[in-house]
């Protein structure tokens, strides 16, 4: 049998490892693929066959990506799809697809105090012995559920204070999060770095966007119908979704603390807004016609006198980031904004950006399913404005909701829409890099809060 080299494994897979890495979902420079690796850490976690080796590998010299390389020497049909590659006659996969090798993981993990550098350290009761299943498909981590609980493994972690544990166990006890069981911690590194968090499974939970574009297609397949006469009308939800968020951010005030901030502030942020504009404009040329008055709704905001309360926000609330449960609505992952540094992540924002993310993602809701449709153009007019007051109701049912604990959005209207329109600015970058199908969507949102 081959004795594993835990720090020359990835090396040793060498441009297998890096035309596997390129295809999966956590890797997130998409349309760039890397020619060096280098592992950073690794060691063997389980011995034998099946054996597991975890590693933080560095491609290109770029930040590390935590991979758990599980190996056979004979991987059955349901390992099939996670196989990496083959090394002197054995199978090198991605342990996170092997329910028993990741039993036998968290297992290890509970009774033992460390292992291998690793070190599980339980908040609440963790079951013992379950074998997990993978909770479906996430862009930048990868979940098992264990019974009554859901592990996430960080796929690119940091090292240091991880923001999403922090604020979970800040709001431990509130009724909109899942309830933190554990955290799983790399010890090797300096600062040690959180590889994994566990909460407890919602098993009845439904994502918020597969509620809401649900609800669209109801409308859309209705006809003559308005949104308010369709029996999936969305906006009960919407609201009782913005009284959520409410009590979460008044939560998370109470938590980390809450100042206000002034016109210096504000100016600064401006100035950020009119940067990232000047970025999307030299790579999106459609984007263009609107630049005026996009900078004249950023340049409002320097007109703004009254203080502006900060604290931490969710950071990238969408409703792909909220659930519906059989309970009400359970905010998650609470990360922060893709792409930022940790050190932008902490900085205390208004929960008005929060309220302008979810404002956007009604939008996308609504008119996701136009793009590319083919039909006469009266019925593409038609099925825009059933899209468009589908927004508009729901938009404002949100709002409404939130007002019923916090202030009123609405009434903060100047800094609300430039929130708005620099995240779809943002979008329009993402979608012209990724969905160009899907650019139009945020383009005609600008130009009709314009």
């Amino acid at each position: 049998m081959t004795v594993i080299r835990p720090t020359e494994l990835a090396e040793d897979l060498g441009d297998t490892l890096l035309r596997w890495v390129v295809g999966q979902r956590f890797f997130r420079t998409k349309g760039h693929a890397p020619t060096s690796l280098q592992t950073l850490r690794s060691s063997v976690v389980i011995d034998g066959d099946p054996a597991l080796v975890h590693a933080m590998v560095s491609f290109d010299g770029g930040d590390p990506y935590q991979l758990l390389f599980g190996v056979r020497a004979h991987v059955s049909d349901h390992l099939a799809h996670s196989v990496i590659g083959r090394l002197d006659g054995r199978t090198i996969y991605d342990a996170p697809a092997d329910p028993d090798l990741m039993s036998s993981f968290l297992d290890l993990l509970l009774d033992h105090d460390e292992l291998a550098g690793l070190r599980f350290e339980a908040d609440g009761r963790v079951e013992r012995g379950v074998r997990p299943r993978p909770m479906g498909v996430e862009q930048s981590n990868t979940s098992l559920v264990y019974g009554h609980g859901v592990l996430k493994l960080y796929r690119q972690p940091e090292p240091g204070r991880n923001r999403d544990v922090d604020l979970h166990r800040a709001l431990a006890g509130n009724p909109h999060i899942a309830t933190p069981l554990g955290v799983l911690t790399d010890d090797r590194s300096s600062p040690p770095t959180v590889l994994g968090f566990m909460q407890k499974f919602l098993p009845d939970a439904v994502e918020g966007w597969a509620t809401a574009t649900a609800s669209v297609r109801d409308l859309l397949a209705e006809g003559d119908l308005h949104a308010d006469e369709v029996g999936g009308d969305f906006a009960g939800e919407s609201g009782r979704l913005g009284a959520a968020v409410a009590e979460v951010h008044a939560a998370l005030a109470e938590a980390t603390g809450k100042r206000t901030v002034g016109p210096a502030d504000l100016a600064a942020e401006v100035d950020a807004m009119h940067a990232r504009l000047d970025v999307v404009l030299s790579e999106v040329p459609g984007l263009a016609a609107e630049e005026d008055v996009l900078r004249a709704a950023f340049d409002d905001v320097r007109t703004l006198t009254d203080p502006v309360p900060i604290h931490q926000i969710h950071g990238d609330l969408h409703l792909g980031q909220v659930l519906r449960t059989t309970a009400g609505w359970i905010l998650i992952d609470f990360e922060g904004e893709p792409g930022a540094t940790p050190e932008q992540r902490a900085v205390p924002r208004s929960p008005l950006r929060d309220v302008a993310g979810m404002l956007r993602s009604f939008d996308y809701a609504a008119f996701h399913l136009l793009p590319g449709s083919e039909e006469r153009e009266d019925d593409r007019r038609q099925r825009a404005a059933r899209a468009t007051e589908w927004s508009d109701r729901n938009r404002d049912a949100f709002c409404s909701g939130y007002a019923e604990v916090g202030g009123d959005p609405r009434e903060h209207s100047v800094l609300l829409r430039a929130l708005e329109l620099d995240k779809a600015v943002y979008e329009v970058r993402y979608e012209h890099h990724n969905r160009p199908e899907w650019a139009a969507i945020p383009l005609a949102a600008i130009q009709r809060r314009s």
